[in-house]
């Protein structure tokens, strides 16, 4: 009987078996990029709005809508980044208290809002500066909801959109500033 000790050929052996496995993690770490990615488009469909503006004419977006029928479309609030879902049933823009915290915001006491969910207390605030695109709203009138998941997007309510002109058609709204 014979005792072999580990040769070049277990060596070999042993790297290709490693290299099999780290080609299948990251086709795996792939194949998950490319559904996320896919996933977010079908949520996010207007992730990168044309700032084109024409000299002297209105401030217009067109936004597409999601899978689910709604329009969602990235923006920013005060300079942050947010992620926006158009809300008409909204009386305001309505976003986490999380995100209101992290940016310092003044709330003041805003009493009772009714929402889907039923009855929730909220906060009020004015917003500087809304974005949406080449749309920009200043002094905007805002809800806190201390009851919005921290990762909700912001209800973009009829305190944003009534200053807008608002045009639905095949799956598509365009957002024009007066």
């Amino acid at each position: 009987m014979t005792v072999r000790k580990g040769g070049d050929g277990d060596n070999i052996a042993g790297i290709a078996r490693f290299m099999v496995l780290l080609s299948w993690a990251a086709g795996l770490a792939f194949a998950a990029y490319l559904f996320q990615h896919l996933l977010d488009e079908r949520f996010n469909p207007n992730r990168d709005l044309s700032l084109e503006v024409t000299p002297g004419g209105p401030r217009e977006v067109v936004l597409r809508r999601n899978a689910q029928g709604h329009y969602v479309a990235d923006g920013a609030i005060d300079g942050h980044r947010v992620t926006f879902l158009v809300d008409t049933g909204a009386t305001t823009v309505a976003m986490p208290e999380a995100l209101a915290r992290r940016w310092g915001l003044r709330l003041q006491p805003g009493g009772l809002s009714e929402t889907a969910n039923g009855t929730v207390q909220v906060w009020r605030t004015t917003l500087r500066e809304v974005r949406l695109g080449a749309i920009r709203l200043h002094d905007v009138p805002a809800v806190v909801m201390p009851s919005m998941g921290p990762r909700s997007p912001v209800l973009l309510g009829m305190s944003f959109l009534q200053r807008l002109e608002l045009i639905q058609r095949d799956g598509r709204l365009l957002l024009r500033q007066r």
